[in-house]
């Protein structure tokens, strides 16, 4: 099982990195306009809060390879950054955007059970 938690915990990572990705770089681009449903003006005028958000995806994400490259020894650590991502992705459920919970929350709590039962 530990096996498993730590390969839905990388995915969550990578999840992250991606995020890290579009708002930090990709934001202000047709893709990044797509992914978030924006007009241009909106992306332009939002780019630094953006890269912003990003940077803190990026955290979250560090953490998480930092957990897993523990193995089991990081388990508290796994269960800290990935409880951070399903709050994170509730409260932007409640305020941005409902598909964030499925984006982010779901999956982040799917694999933070799987740590808890590891």
């Amino acid at each position: 099982m530990q096996h498993a938690a730590n390969i839905l915990t990388a995915l969550i990572a990578g999840l992250h990195l991606y995020i890290l990705v579009l708002e930090m770089f990709w934001w202000d681009t047709p893709k990044g306009r797509r992914a978030f449903g924006m007009t241009p003006e909106f992306s332009a005028a939002t780019k630094v809060l953006a890269a912003n958000q990003g940077l803190y995806n990026g955290f979250l994400a560090a953490g998480l390879i930092w957990g897993v490259s523990l193995g089991e020894p990081g388990n508290s650590i796994k269960v800290f950054f990935l409880a951070c991502v399903v709050v994170a992705g509730v409260y932007g459920a409640l305020t941005a955007s409902r598909k964030i919970l499925f984006i982010q929350a779901l999956p982040g709590a799917v694999a933070l059970a799987a740590v808890l039962l590891a």
